[in-house]
C-alpha cells in the first residue's frame, strides 16, 4: 500500500467520524434506566393499563416525611400542604395523594410527575423536586423522594458522566497495558487512538440508530458495557495484527510487504473472532427482557465497526509510521524478538505428561465453580446502587411494606377484592378506582415484607378467581418479573450462544472433534469463573447477592469472547503443523510459544477493560465486571497455557477429525 492512499484512508475516517458527530452526536445520550420488563409480563401489562386511569400515565414520586421521634398529628397536618407547594415549583407535577402515617415517625404522600421524562430530564425533574420539598418542610422533619420516578431518576444520575469516566479509566488502563506490552514510547499511541475513534464512532452511530428506529434502547449499562467490549476487542486486534507484524519485520526489508502478510494473516483470527462474538451477541435477540435484546444489538454494531477499524484504518496508520513506529527496539531482518520461550518451554512440559496437568486442572475449575452453591441469586430495588441513592434511603425508611396494584375487569371486582383478602401477606388499602372507561377497576394492596411468595400466590388466586385478565403491577412484581424474565432468556440463550460458537468454531477449523473439546474448556473455564468471581463478589466486596443477570452476562461474554484466544491460537497451531517435518503436538507446542505473548498481552488487556466497569454505579455491572474479568484471566493463564496444549497432546492428530493436516492443506 503506497503513503498516499494510506493518508487518503485516514483522511477518509477522520472526515466520516467528523461528520458522524456534527450531524448525530446529540442522539441517545445513554442516561436512561435499562428496560427490564418482558412485555408480556404482568407487571408490564399493568403499566400499560395504568395509563387509562386518571393520572395513570405519570410518575409517581413518593414524598417520605421522617423525625426522629413520633410524628404528632399537628404535624402530620402541617405537612399536608407540602406536597401541593412543592408540585407548583415544577410544570405538570400534581399532587396524587394526602400525607398520610407510614409507621409512628414516617408518612408518605405521593406526587405525580409527568410520564413522559425519562433519562436526564427525568433526573432534573425529581432534584427540583426535592429541593422543592425540603423548603415546603417544617423545620425538625426529613423529606425524601423515592417511588418509581425516584429510583429512576437516580439511575439516570447515578451515569450522568459515567460513561465518560468509564472511558477515560479505560483509555488510561489500555494505555499504561499497551507501553508495558511494546516497551516503546510511540507504538502503544496508533492503537489507542484508532480504538478510541473506533469508540466515539461506535456510541454516536448506535445513539443514532436508537432513537431513529426505536428498535431498541440505548441506556446507560448498555452504552457502558458496549465501549467495554469495542476498547477491549479493538485494543485485542491491534495487538494481533502488530503482533505478527512485527513477526514479518524479521523477515522482510519493505515494510509495507511486511505489513501486507500481517494483514493477511492476521485476517482469519480477527474476523472469525469478531463474527463469533456477533454471532452469539444476535442470540439476545430472542430474549424476553428488553435491555438484553438492546445490548445484543448495540454491542454488535459497536464490534463491527471496531472490526473495521482495525481492519482498515490500523493499517494505514502502521503504514504511514513505518518501521521507526517500533523504535527503540526496531526489528531489523534477521533477528527476531524472543519472549516466546517461556510459553514454548511451557507448552513442552505439558506435551511431555499431558494427563498429569488436565486431571488435576480439570478437578480444581470443576471445585472453583462450586463457589456459586449457596449463594443468593437476585437483588432487590434498594440493593442495586453502590453509591449514595436518596430512593433507596427513603424506602429503607418506609420499611419492608410494598405497596402494589391490581388491575381487573370491573364486574370482577367484588371476586378480585376476595382473592385478596384470602392471600396470607397481602393487605389491602385504599378505595377501588375505575379507569376513564370504566372497564378496568384498579385495587391498591400492601405485601408484608418483600414477600414474592404472596405475591406469586395472589396472582395464582386472582387467575382462579378472576381469570387472565387480572394482573398484578408495582416495584416487587416488577423484581419478579425481571428474575423470571432473566431466567427464561438463560434456558433459551445460553444453549444458542453455544450452538453459535460451535458453529463458527467448525466453519474455522474445518474440524469437528477440536471444536467440540475447545468449547468444552471454554465452558469449564466460565464455570469456575462464575464460582470464584461469585465468592470475590460477595466475601470481598460485601455485596448481598448475586445479580440475575451476572451469570447470562458471564456465560456470553466468557464463551465468546474466551473463543477469541481459542481460535487465534488453534490457527497457528494448524498453520505450523503443516510445515515439513512438524506433527499437531509439536504445531501447538510451537503456536503456543509463538503467540504467549500476545494472547497474555490481550488477555490482561480485556479483563482489565471489563474491571474498569466497576466504575459504574450499578452492582449489576461490578458484578459482570468480576465475573468476565477473572475468567478472562483463567482462560488466559490456565486454559490456553495448559488445558488446551494438554488436550492437543493427548488426542493428537485426531483432533482435526474428520480432516486431517495433510489432507487439509
Amino acid at each position: 500500500m503506497k503513503k498516499s492512499t494510506s493518508w487518503i484512508i485516514i483522511a477518509a475516517f477522520l472526515i466520516g467520524i467528523g461528520a458522524l458527530f456534527g450531524l448525530f452526536s446529540g442522539a441517545g445520550d445513554g442516561s436512561g434506566a435499562p428496560e427490564t420488563l418482558p412485555a408480556n409480563s404482568q407487571a408490564a401489562r399493568a403499566q400499560k393499563l395504568a395509563a387509562d386511569f386518571p393520572g395513570g400515565d405519570a410518575l409517581a414520586a413518593i414524598v417520605v416525611f421522617h423525625t426522629n421521634q413520633p410524628l404528632s398529628q399537628q404535624q402530620i397536618g402541617q405537612l399536608q400542604a407540602v406536597p401541593a407547594q412543592a408540585a407548583q415549583s415544577l410544570e405538570g407535577a400534581e399532587p396524587a395523594s394526602p400525607v398520610i402515617p407510614a409507621g409512628p415517625d414516617t408518612a408518605q404522600a405521593t406526587i405525580n410527575l409527568p410520564g413522559d421524562l425519562d433519562g436526564i430530564a427525568l433526573s432534573d425533574a425529581v432534584d427540583e423536586l426535592r429541593t422543592a420539598v425540603k423548603n415546603a418542610t417544617p423545620e425538625g422533619v426529613e423529606a425524601l423522594v423515592t417511588g418509581p420516578a425516584g429510583f429512576a431518576a437516580d439511575t439516570a444520575a447515578a451515569f450522568k458522566g459515567a460513561n465518560f469516566t468509564l472511558l477515560g479509566v479505560t483509555a488510561l488502563v489500555v494505555a499504561i497495558l499497551l507501553i508495558i506490552t511494546y516497551r516503546s514510547p510511540v507504538l502503544w499511541l496508533i492503537p489507542l487512538l484508532v480504538t478510541a475513534l473506533a469508540d466515539r464512532a461506535a456510541a454516536v452511530l448506535t445513539g443514532w440508530l436508537s432513537e431513529t428506529t426505536g428498535f431498541f434502547a440505548s441506556d446507560g449499562s448498555t452504552a457502558g458495557i458496549t465501549s467495554v467490549l469495542v476498547f477491549g476487542a479493538g485494543t485485542n486486534y491491534a495487538l494481533l495484527m502488530v503482533s505478527r507484524y512485527r513477526e514479518e519485520l524479521a523477515h522482510e526489508h519493505d515494510h509495507k510487504i511486511a505489513l501486507k502478510r500481517a494483514w493477511k494473516a492476521s485476517i482469519p483470527a480477527i474476523v472469525s473472532s469478531n463474527l463469533t462474538v456477533v454471532l452469539a451477541l444476535q442470540t439476545l435477540l430472542l430474549a424476553s427482557v428488553p435491555s438484553l435484546r438492546s445490548l445484543g444489538i448495540s454491542s454488535s454494531i459497536g464490534l463491527l465497526v471496531a472490526l473495521l477499524f482495525a481492519l482498515v484504518l490500523l493499517p494505514a496508520a502502521l503504514n504511514v509510521c513505518g518501521r521507526g513506529l517500533f523504535w527503540p527496539k526496531i526489528p531489523t531482518v534477521g533477528h527476531e524478538q524472543g519472549g516466546g520461550h517461556t510459553f514454548e518451554r511451557i507448552a513442552d512440559t505439558v506435551d511431555r505428561n499431558p494427563l498429569r496437568f488436565l486431571v488435576p486442572l480439570v478437578i480444581i475449575l470443576l471445585a472453583l465453580g462450586g463457589g456459586i452453591f449457596g449463594t443468593r441469586i437476585g437483588l432487590s430495588s434498594i440493593e442495586q446502587f453502590r453509591t449514595q441513592s436518596e430512593a433507596v434511603d427513603a424506602a429503607q425508611l418506609l420499611g419492608e411494606a410494598s405497596p402494589i396494584q391490581i388491575y381487573v375487569p370491573t364486574p370482577d371486582t367484588d371476586a378480585a377484592q376476595k382473592a385478596i383478602s384470602q392471600t396470607q401477606g397481602i393487605d389491602p388499602v385504599g378505595q377501588p378506582q375505575q379507569s376513564t372507561n370504566g372497564d378496568m377497576t384498579r385495587l391498591t394492596a400492601i405485601v408484608e415484607g418483600e414477600n414474592t411468595n404472596a405475591v406469586k400466590t395472589l396472582r395464582q388466586n386472582l387467575a382462579t378467581d378472576v381469570g387472565e385478565n387480572a394482573v398484578v403491577g408495582g416495584q416487587l412484581p416488577q423484581q419478579i418479573d425481571n428474575k423470571a424474565g432473566i431466567v427464561h432468556d438463560m434456558k433459551v440463550v445460553v444453549p444458542l450462544i453455544f450452538l453459535a460458537v460451535l458453529l463458527v468454531l467448525i466453519v474455522v477449523l474445518r474440524a469437528l472433534l477440536a471444536p467440540i473439546l475447545l468449547l468444552a474448556a471454554a465452558a469449564l473455564s466460565t464455570w469456575a469463573a462464575m464460582g470464584a468471581g461469585t465468592l470475590v463478589s460477595t466475601h470481598i466486596f460485601g455485596f448481598p447477592g448475586l445479580d440475575t443477570s451476572a451469570p447470562l452476562y458471564a456465560v456470553l461474554f466468557l464463551i465468546a469472547l474466551g473463543i477469541d484466544y481459542t481460535v487465534f491460537l488453534v490457527l497457528r497451531a494448524k498453520e505450523e503443523a503443516s510445515a515439513p517435518g512438524m506433527n499437531t503436538r509439536r504445531g501447538m507446542v510451537r503456536a503456543v510459544g509463538v503467540t504467549g505473548g500476545v494472547i497474555t498481552s490481550a488477555g490482561i488487556v480485556l479483563a482489565a477493560v471489563f474491571a474498569v466497569l466497576g466504575v459504574l454505579p450499578l452492582i449489576t455491572l461490578t458484578q459482570v465486571g468480576i465475573l468476565v474479568g477473572f475468567g478472562i484471566i483463567l482462560d488466559t493463564f490456565v486454559v490456553r497455557t495448559l488445558v488446551v496444549p494438554a488436550i492437543f497432546a493427548l488426542v493428537g492428530e485426531k483432533i482435526w477429525w474428520p480432516a486431517t493436516i495433510r489432507s487439509e492443506s
